[in-house]
């Protein structure tokens, strides 16, 4: 007969009277009796437990020296298991950490994969752990899901960046429930109504009461999840999978069941899967193989912060849980685990051990009866009063020992509100917060933070050298130069002075690149830079790299090497298929200044050539132009030839652009900028494209096929077709003064203005004529015009050409008297004639008759000068007045040399 009979029959009895007959509530009370008889009478022990919870890892410690088992199966991804043997060189809190970059069979989207399964010393998994590893004989196994299977198992949308596996989660899944527990228990939030109800209770318990409440609690809370709940399916599959690799290892290993130890959360203890136990029939459940996908595992350091924050714990809850365990070790004389290699925090007394008995029911006894209160301990309660007020005096406050007192007394008070003899970490803390904080802190830190960091503070784990990934070992090898430990949790600023250390020119080498692969602040330039032909002589840095272990270690999961890693990215970087050509020329600078490796950069810059003429807009014209331009002033400076792919990248270019400039012209989406920058690439690699191939002629029919609507454009074509001759300087300033003199115009005539500063890259002649516009703008427009359009002057110059605007200022600098005094005497020099010279007329002869028989020459050299091109009427001697008889008369040197080239010897 079962020993809960009673206790069933009981519940049975409760639910006819409250219910007014037996339905649902009857169903689900006898179940939980049946659930707790279920996992009670299986042959192999189920030890339940709540992750984080001094009374599992201190009836776990009581467990294990009574049993002494000789295989633990411990709910955990079973491909984590390699790394639980570096546990020994960490402080804890530490997460054992999975880790994939490189995907496949799941979304690229999903990447990167991170798996994170955080132990603290105040939990069970971590005894059984440290007894295991510690323990000659005894094997541990690891029997959940592995970490593929986790993102295998999600839903297909794309999941959360990290993952964490919380090692038996117990928390309502009704928030109708908890809200109602923590009203009638008049607490604030599940840790502390877990604290009371539970943690407090079982941490003197017997091993027979802890394992029958545990798998109660975990019962009703799986009772009250609904059937069709996604995390019910995905936990039945968890234990499917567990139960399955069980029964593998007993039927590969010959152990036996009464000799082994089941650890798993309480909710899986409840488990009514068909594979469960070592009876059930032997299911046709088979696991399914893991993709191709490449994993990382490792350490990573924890806090408790991070934990209450990844599982939505309340603040300060593991922090306080663990100093309860601390004091239970203790007072209770329990002797832990811990491994070897590590430091106990706690030095227990040796606890004589019990023995096993039957199966006997404690539940009706732990239910009918209240929970024993602890007596009063004062010296406790006036430690913490009294190191309170200290630590917040330290912190800003005015606080003194009429606080202390008053904590005192109202630490009594909540706890006997909340029917508790003994005031709570929590009664204590909301006392303090009461009676100490006021109307606003004076400091970085309120009186909840303090009272956390006086209970314990936010415990951070460290990661040992031993247990690094090479990377991380090799990082720290190759910065102990600087004479600093980065492995401590401080931030050093160190000096690195390459005149007198030049030892130091291969740690700032690693810096520059630990600053690109890093979080910002893990190392952050204070004086120094780095770029295409520069080099600091000195630099200063602010080293924080013990701060950022975690992102350490992560680089480590993507190569053996910094240099290996930074590598990878920039490949990665140039092949994704977002890649543009800009970004491929950017990875080309940082292989170049990081990693130097010439047959790398090749590679790069052979792949920013194909993004390019893949690329069908002209987004990134600016980017490209203004890191090829820096690519070409170091290569021309530094290599005695330019490299093929740089070649390849301007012939690709000017012909690239040239095809899309018709389009660009006229395309909405298409900006005046990027007009601009295309003009400036074709026009500033001109020269070196066509002595490597190109045809000039193709650059004049894509300016003669554009016709632009909008005015920045319509400036930028103007400017274009002045740059290739096809429109003299006289044409430009009458069509300029066509628009400053037609009143539709001119309220768009800052967007003219604009196109014609944004032209000033590709023509940079013309920033004299753009001065010279400006000034006429303000002369010639009267005030009722002129005010109003100023604002919108300002902003469009602002935001379209601020880099070009200091050219302007510089050029007016040149231009304008730089005294208030002499501007009455000034002349604008496009105003002012010059007086005609008078000069000689030359005598007629061959130059004079070549010259007049083929005025081509002529006319093409005087356009070019703004020059009106026009022939008068030629003398007998010569040609006559006119334009370009002025040019031959003014320059007779030209015409003697050309005549003594053409007289016959």
């Amino acid at each position: 007969m079962s020993p809960f009979a009673a206790l069933r029959e009981q519940l049975h009895a409760a639910a006819e009277t409250f219910a007014d007959g037996p339905g649902a509530l009857s169903g689900i009370l006898s179940g939980l009796v049946d659930d707790v008889d279920r996992a009670l009478a299986e042959p192999l022990e189920i030890f339940p437990v709540c992750h984080h919870s001094p009374a599992s890892a201190l009836a776990m410690a009581r467990r294990l020296r009574e049993k002494q088992p000789e295989v633990v199966y411990l709910e955990l991804c079973e491909d984590l298991r390699p790394v639980l043997d570096e546990l020994r060189n960490c402080r804890l809190p530490v997460a054992l950490q999975a880790f994939a970059t490189e995907l496949d069979g799941f979304p690229e989207g999903w990447g990167p994969l991170n798996v994170v399964a955080p132990i603290t010393e105040a939990s069970a998994e971590y005894q059984a752990i440290a007894y295991a590893l510690d323990t000659p004989g005894v094997e541990l196994v690891l029997v959940d899901r592995s970490a593929d299977h986790v993102y295998q198992w999600l839903p297909q949308e794309r999941p959360d960046e990290s993952v964490g596996i919380e090692i038996g989660d117990l928390r309502p899944r009704f928030a109708e429930l908890e809200r109602h527990l923590l009203h009638h228990a008049k607490v604030r939030h599940w840790s502390e109504w877990w604290d009371q109800y539970v943690e407090q209770p079982l941490s003197g318990a017997d091993y027979a009461t802890y394992r029958q409440v545990m798998v109660l609690i975990g019962s009703l809370f799986r009772r009250l999840t609904p059937e069709d709940s996604p995390r019910l399916a995905g936990d039945e599959e968890r234990e499917r999978h567990m139960w399955t690799r069980m029964r593998e290892h007993l039927a590969a290993s010959g152990a036996d069941p009464g000799r082994c130890l089941y650890v798993c959360g309480a909710f899986h203890a409840a488990s009514r899967v068909e594979e469960f136990g070592l009876h059930a029939a032997e299911p046709a459940y088979e696991v399914t193989p893991r993709t191709g996908t490449t994993w990382q595992y490792g350490i990573v350091p924890a806090s408790h912060s991070a934990v209450e924050a990844q599982f939505g714990l309340a603040p300060g809850s593991v922090s306080i849980a663990a100093a309860t365990y601390a004091k239970a070790v203790t007072r209770g004389g329990v002797k832990t685990y811990q491994l070897k290699g590590r430091q106990a925090t706690t030095r227990p007394r040796k606890a004589a051990p019990a023995a096993e008995g039957p199966v006997t029911d404690r539940l009706t006894g732990f239910l009918s009866s209240p929970p024993a209160l602890d007596a009063l301990d004062e010296a406790e309660l006036l430690g913490w009063c009294v190191d309170i007020v200290r630590l917040a005096r330290r912190n800003g406050y005015l606080a003194s020992t009429a606080d202390a007192i008053a904590v005192f007394e109202t630490s009594i008070l909540l706890a006997g509100m909340r029917n508790r003899a003994r005031p709570t970490p929590y009664d204590f803390q909301d006392a303090a917060v009461t009676c100490i904080e006021k109307d606003a802190v004076p400091g970085r830190r309120d009186v909840a933070q303090l009272c956390e960091i006086l209970l314990g503070g936010d415990r951070i784990g460290e990661v040992g050298y031993a247990a690094l990934p090479p990377l991380a070992q090799d990082v720290y090898d190759r910065l102990e130069p600087l004479g600093v430990d980065v492995r401590k949790r401080a931030v050093h600023r160190v000096l690195l002075d390459f005149g007198t250390d030049p030892e130091l020119e291969p740690c700032s080498h690693l810096l520059w690149m630990l600053r690109r692969l890093m979080p910002d602040g893990a190392v952050r330039p204070i004086m120094g830079n780095r770029a295409l032909g520069e080099r600091s002589r000195q630099e200063s840095w602010d080293v924080a790299i013990g701060h950022h272990q975690r992102a350490l270690i992560e680089l480590g999961y993507e190569g053996v090497t910094v240099e290996q890693v930074l590598e990878q990215r920039l490949r990665k970087m140039v092949t994704d298929p977002e890649a543009t050509a800009a970004v491929a020329l950017e990875a080309v600078e940082e292989s170049i200044v990081l990693l130097g490796s010439r047959r790398f950069t090749e590679e790069l810059g052979a792949r920013a050539v194909e993004l390019l003429a893949a690329e069908r807009t002209v987004d990134d014209a600016p980017d490209v132009l203004r890191r090829i331009r820096r690519l070409l002033t170091h290569y021309r400076s530094a290599e005695p030839a330019l490299p093929a792919w740089v070649e390849r990248f301007v012939t690709t270019g000017y012909a690239h652009y040239c095809t899309l400039l018709p389009s660009a012209f006229v395309a909405d989406d298409t900006g005046v900028r990027q007009v601009a920058a295309m003009l400036g690439f074709l026009s500033g690699m001109e020269s070196l494209a066509i002595s490597l191939g190109c045809d000039r002629a193709q650059l004049e029919l894509a300016v003669k096929q554009s016709h632009p609507e909008t005015p920045g454009k319509v400036a930028l074509l103007w400017a274009a077709r002045f740059q290739l001759g096809l429109l003299s300087s006289a044409e430009l300033r009458a069509r300029c003064a066509e628009l400053l003199a037609n009143p539709l115009v001119v309220p768009s005539f800052p967007q003219y203005l604009s196109g014609f500063v944004q032209a000033l890259e590709p023509a940079p002649a013309l920033t004299p004529f753009v001065v010279e516009l400006i000034s006429d703008a303000f002369a010639t427009l009267p005030d009722s015009v002129l005010l109003p359009w100023l604002p919108k002057l300002i902003t469009t110059l602002k935001d379209e050409a601020a880099e070009l605007v200091p050219v302007l200022v510089r050029e007016a600098g040149r231009t304008f008297p730089g005294t208030l005094a002499a501007v009455d005497a000034w002349t604008p020099p496009w105003t002012a004639a010059p007086a005609p010279t008078p000069v000689p007329t030359p005598a007629g002869g061959p130059v004079t008759d070549l010259l007049t028989a083929h005025p081509a020459t002529t006319d093409a050299l005087a356009a070019l000068l703004g020059c009106d091109g026009t022939w008068q009427a030629t003398g007998a001697t010569g040609p006559g007045p006119g334009p370009a008889g002025d040019l031959l008369t003014r320059h007779p040197a030209a015409t003697d040399a050309l005549a003594a080239l053409l007289a016959p010897r």
